[in-house]
């Protein structure tokens, strides 16, 4: 076994970073046999003088895996050479050795899963496993991945050589013949092609058009992830003598050191109508103001941005009133514990119902939002602040939402100098230069349509036409919040010039008392992921109303078929 001395200054004419994978073993070795010719003439015995004992307990021999993907070895090779050279240690100062192979190493670096890390990463990778986006199926066992991997599974299995050491680390055994090989912009038409077909994508190459599986119920969008429990994340690690000193030394050196930084990731949810009134409203006078909420509040206020698209005004002491045929809708202020309760951090206006006790009602309804600190877009005092956009930030990602009123009637929409709702029609050349304007300010544009209510998952051919205007203009996720029931999902990848998005046209009822037929009882909330300024993915959550008020999670057939439903209504994808 030879070693490199990495205190000697080695192959300066080399550049830090570039070592080519077929240089690995040359370079190894010549920088071996250089220092093993300084090791003899060292210790070649000069006259009168005794050949000195060499004391090795100052160094830390360390060892890189030099099956390592080139991206991470040259990296760690470069450190190792030029900038760690020795390392303070609980033991005293050690001098940094680098041996040609693993047995003898005090120190080895290689790929690992990360749950077996023990903490010591260098280098983190998660990767997801996804299908196409009109898919029922949620999960899927690393088992049954390895299976696929080592060519004995349920279906094909398509990657990128790319990241093949990383799958190799994770799922065992080297890749099996039938795993389909493709390039990175290959994997989406050929999952599109096999309903039978996942892939494996690494986390930050994410877009909407895949459907994120979770692997043994863990998903790697989840905001409250803790990566040790998620599987299909692999490490560079350092293992051995004095790892945690190293780590610690060399991740302060890298860049890029993982794929799926929690600082730059944000969940933002969705919802659909909330109108806090009627039957609805009577349960929570009878139950408790937070009793729609009970059921669903965790997962909603696990969000990082939770959306409450409210149709009606908050106004002090409303008086219930049940009748089904109540068209006047209004919710006591202290219906907002329930809102509370899901966690919400920004409400959209833009119902047709917000006037519904005049105009001085919406004045006390902005009010009160206003003085409670609740952030509101889509209606105001007057059109210019009905039609503003809404800005906010998490994470480093800057969200610009907006929301318009594009039915009657007209009593609902803002004026020059009257409360109200936005009203897309006579606003939309004003909201279109909004969202260009705004595309150099803020990374990701919401706008929210309050539209023609047609009680059908199949959206209307002229709504079909409109979202996707809406979404031309540059709009990364655009919503239809005025349907009662489920309606289709339009989910877009970065095609040409046009951003990663998606369009959902309808996602029916929060809480609100349409216990009358099946489809109103269904809801839809839709969880999208952003990172680093993309939406990466849509998750959609699928829930049932009960006793008028409360919403459930639907079982796993309710949920299979509401999918089904919603994936058949999806209109034909334009040329």
């Amino acid at each position: 076994m030879t070693h490199i001395d990495l205190s000697a200054q080695t192959c300066q004419s080399q550049r830090a970073g570039s070592f080519p994978r077929l240089g690995r073993r040359i370079l190894t070795a010549l920088l071996a046999a250089l220092l093993t010719l300084a090791a003899v003439a060292a210790r070649s015995p000069v006259a009168g003088a005794s050949l000195p004992q060499t004391d090795h307990s100052d160094w830390l021999t360390v060892a890189i895996d030099s099956a390592l993907p080139e991206r991470y070895y040259n990296r760690l090779l470069s450190l190792l050479v030029y900038r760690v050279k020795t390392l303070d240690t609980s033991d005293g100062l050690k001098k940094v050795l680098l041996l040609d192979r693993s047995s003898g190493a005090d120190v080895t670096i290689g790929l690992t899963p990360l749950a077996k890390a023990d903490g010591a990463a260098i280098y983190t990778r998660f990767y997801a496993p996804v299908v196409a986006f009109d898919t029922v199926t949620d999960d899927i066992s690393l088992e049954e991945l390895a299976a696929r991997w080592q060519g004995e599974g349920g279906g094909p299995l398509v990657v990128t050589r790319e990241y093949e050491a990383e799958l190799t680390a994770l799922l065992g055994a080297r890749m099996a013949e039938s795993v389909i090989v493709t390039d990175t912009n290959g994997i989406l038409a050929l999952v599109e092609a096999d309903a039978s077909a996942v892939s494996i994508v690494p986390f930050d190459r994410l877009y909407p058009r895949f459907k994120v599986l979770s692997v043994d119920g863990v998903n790697v969008l989840d905001n409250r992830l803790d990566p040790s429990t998620y599987s299909l994340a692999a490490a560079v690690a350092v293992r051995g003598t004095y790892a945690a000193e190293l780590v610690e030394v060399l991740s302060a050196r890298v860049t890029n050191a993982s794929n799926r930084d929690a600082g730059h990731l944000t969940t933002l949810v969705m919802t659909g109508v909330t109108a806090m009134t009627r039957v609805t409203a009577l349960r929570m006078e009878q139950k408790g103001y937070d009793y729609p909420a009970r059921i669903i509040s965790s997962t909603l206020a696990a969000a990082d941005i939770t959306h409450i698209s409210n149709e009606v005004p908050f106004i002090e002491g409303c008086v219930v009133n049940a009748a089904q045929d109540n068209l006047t809708m209004c919710s006591d202020t202290t219906y907002w514990a329930a809102l509370e309760a899901v966690g919400t951090d920004i409400v959209g206006l833009s119902g047709n119902h917000v006037n519904d006790f005049g105009r001085d009602g919406a004045r006390e309804s902005i009010g009160w939002y206003r003085e409670n600190g609740i952030a509101i877009y889509g209606s105001g005092l007057n059109v210019e602040e009905a039609c503003a956009p809404l800005l906010w930030e998490h994470n480093g990602n800057r969200f610009a939402f907006i929301a318009a009123l594009a039915f009657g009637p007209s009593f609902a929409w803002a004026t020059d100098e009257l409360p109200g709702a936005c009203y897309y029609y006579d606003h939309k050349e004003r909201i279109f230069e909004t969202i260009k304007k705004l595309r150099t300010e803020v990374d990701v544009i919401a706008v929210e349509l309050q539209y023609l209510e047609t009680y059908n998952p199949y959206p209307t051919a002229q709504q079909v036409v409109e979202f996707r205007e809406v979404r031309e203009q540059g709009v990364d996720i655009v919503t239809g919040v005025q349907s009662h029931v489920p309606q289709a999902f339009e989910a877009y990848g970065p095609e040409g010039l046009r951003r990663p998005g998606v369009i959902v046209y309808g996602l029916g009822n929060l809480f609100f008392d349409q216990m009358w037929s099946w489809q109103t009882r269904t809801e839809l909330i839709a969880r999208h992921t952003i990172y680093r300024g993309r939406v990466m993915s849509t998750e959609i959550l699928t829930a049932v109303l009960e006793d008028y008020a409360q919403p459930r999670w639907a079982t796993e057939a309710e949920r299979a078929g509401l999918l089904r439903t919603i994936f058949d209504a999806a209109p034909a994808r334009a040329e």
